[in-house]
């Protein structure tokens, strides 16, 4: 997951616990086996540029893991900015 806060007073850190907290409820509640690990890794990126290179790390991690073939061929990505048929910035 890759969050940006959009104004001065933006708390990324406090979105991302309570998105793990809100999901973790739902999922628990709806049977699902599903748990969040404890902690994440976090990341301040510095550039547009960087932002770029952190959304193909991501998209590439399902494939790092062996659970696809291709970036494109994972069922649980999406994105709210970027065009992922576009292939040119991956």
């Amino acid at each position: 997951m890759l969050l940006e806060g959009r104004t001065y007073d933006s708390n990324v850190l406090s979105a991302l616990k309570l998105f793990k907290q809100k999901t973790g409820y739902f999922l628990s509640q709806s049977g699902s086996t599903f748990k969040w690990q404890k902690d994440f890794y976090d990341h301040i990126l510095r550039s547009d540029e960087d932002i770029l290179k952190q959304v193909a790390y991501i998209l590439h991690n399902p494939v790092r893991a062996g659970l696809a073939k291709n970036w494109y061929d994972y069922p649980y990505k999406g994105s709210m900015l970027y065009d992922l048929s576009n292939v040119d910035f991956i």
